[in-house]
């Protein structure tokens, strides 16, 4: 059934004399009904005239300057079949009937003067084949898919001047039209496109899906359309740093709410211009959302930072841990690029031990992303083999939100060292026996000299929970400490000239020094462990 009624029939033959596509004409005759959109277009525009056949042959516009007859004449007898546009000073190619006044002569438009070509051939079955057969050659893996689309700003500029031509048209007959009661372009692209892309695909269209497509389209002989817009409007136009173009289409919406409608028909033609081609299309771009692996890890080597030691351009050791793990990751996910964190970081020539310390790594546009459990252990193993200098245990895919737990609270929780520490005196069992009974510490501690360039000066209490010691010689004793986590252990041990207070060397009233540091547990419960 056709949607339009009897009510629509003015305001429909006003729009495809000027040159308005039948969908876009649906759309400002509050056609919210999906099925009319979704035939052919050379359907619509069949059906579209077959229920305008009983209104007028031409429709009558009132356009001030009218040119003279004899112009008209000479117009028609040049070959001018249908018109160009009425533009705002009523000049362009008019056709004449038989009382003088001026009319379109032909309604059957090449390029919709709203909606520049969008919802004509960019609808239809051969443009989806082509966007398709581009996601298909992309080679990501996918179960579902977002459809997103970027459309020229200019779409809005010229929606408005449509909207102004049918709200004065509508407002003769005591009939009124709110910007609402249009159906959005995007909508109805939507809600033609979307089954195609499902059927094409053989997957549903989900807005929660990971997996998007994009199509961004363009039309540069109409891209000056919003520049008047900046003149009334310059508020509503401010370069930002990640945009290339200040006439964004928040920017064109803002200033068109702002404009007065004397001022805009001042400006800009209403009805629109018909453009003589069809949008562009820039690109069709795929992405995947990030995916999540986490994991523990522990570093058996004191020559191996955590992540890639990198000074003034040189790099000092050729690996580090978060290259051990990423890199088999990145390869097997055939990511682009990914981000590692954990919860916090061990020094170069510090060992991590006991269970191993949470890490997480964002994979970036992943191109495969489905695994199954086995497939997963598989690959850890593949981790462990390729280097004894780390171990990863419990490693799994996550989500997003997971992540907040290793960061939840990271400095309440508490982390247990073992270290070998010298003093330069000469030591007895019983001078370090007293450290066993103290607890809960309460030290100051000012950023240390050795992290000064990367992190802000300032004076950070710590607590030392507990202590125990085993003496081993004269100037040598081993110290298992369980901190707070944020502990700086070696300034505790050292004093780093005065700016850990207290320090073991104060309380022992000696010079002492760290030899050896392991971390023999991170006390976050996460990620779950799972059966080896």
């Amino acid at each position: 059934m056709f949607p339009l009624t009897e009510e629509n029939k003015h305001v429909a033959q006003l729009l495809l004399n000027t040159g308005t596509c039948p969908r876009c004409i649906f759309r400002f005759c509050g056609v919210d009904c999906h099925a009319p959109y979704k035939l052919s277009y050379e359907e619509l525009l069949s059906e579209l005239q077959k229920f305008l056949e009983t209104e007028k042959d031409e429709l009558i516009l009132d356009v001030p300057n009218p040119p003279s007859k004899k112009i008209r004449l000479q117009d028609l007898e040049d070959g001018i079949d249908g018109i160009d546009n009425l533009s705002q000073n009523g000049k362009g190619r008019v056709s004449v009937i038989e009382d003088g006044s001026i009319a379109s002569k032909n309604s059957n438009l090449n390029v919709c003067n709203v909606c520049l070509g969008i919802l004509q051939e960019f609808c239809e079955k051969e443009f989806i084949k082509k966007v398709c057969q581009k996601v298909e050659a992309s080679g990501f893996e996918f179960t579902n898919l977002v459809f997103s689309v970027s459309f020229p700003p200019q779409l809005s500029v010229r929606e408005h001047a449509a909207w102004l031509l049918v709200k004065q048209e509508m407002g003769k007959q005591s009939l009124s039209l709110g910007r609402n009661d249009i159906v959005q372009l995007k909508e109805a692209y939507k809600w033609i496109t979307h089954p195609l892309f499902s059927e094409e695909l053989g997957v549903p269209i989900d807005g929660k899906s990971l997996f998007e497509v994009s199509v961004v389209f363009a039309h540069p002989e109409t891209v000056e359309d919003c520049h008047f817009l900046r003149a009334v409007c310059p508020d509503c136009f401010k370069p930002a740093k990640n945009k290339q173009s200040v006439f964004t289409r928040m920017a064109v919406m803002k200033a068109l709410n702002k404009i007065k409608e004397e001022d805009f028909r001042k400006q800009f033609p209403c009805p629109p211009n018909s453009p003589k081609a069809v949008c562009t299309v820039l690109e069709i771009e795929c992405a995947h959302g990030a995916v999540f692996v986490a994991g523990r890890y522990n570093k058996y080597s004191r020559n191996l930072p955590q992540t890639p030691w990198i000074i003034d351009g040189e790099r000092k050791l050729e690996s580090s841990v978060e290259e051990l793990i990423s890199d088999r990751l990145l390869t097997v996910f055939k990511a682009e690029s990914f981000n590692f964190s954990s919860s916090g970081r061990e020094d170069v020539d510090v060992r991590t031990l006991g269970n191993g310390r949470p890490f997480a790594i964002e994979l970036v546009n992943p191109h495969r992303v489905h695994f199954t459990s086995q497939e997963i252990k598989e690959l850890q193993q593949k981790i462990n083999n390729s280097s004894n200098k780390i171990q990863v245990r419990d490693l799994q895919l996550v989500t997003r939100e997971a992540i907040g737990h290793m960061k939840e609270g990271e400095e309440e929780k508490t982390k247990t060292y073992s270290a070998l520490i010298w003093t330069n005196k000469a030591i007895q069992k019983k001078d370090i026996e007293f450290l066993d009974d103290i607890k809960d510490l309460k030290i100051d501690q000012k950023t240390p000299l050795r992290v000064l360039h990367r992190r802000p000066l300032a004076v950070r209490t710590r607590i030392i929970h507990s202590m125990e010691t085993c003496y081993v010689d004269e100037h040598h004793f081993r110290l298992y400490l369980k901190t707070q986590a944020g502990t700086y252990i070696k300034e505790f041990v050292h004093g780093d000239f005065g700016r850990t207070k207290p320090n073991i060397g104060s309380l022992m009233n000696v010079t002492a020094d760290i030899l050896e540091l392991d971390v023999e547990s991170v006390d976050v419960d996460w990620p779950p462990t799972l059966d080896d």
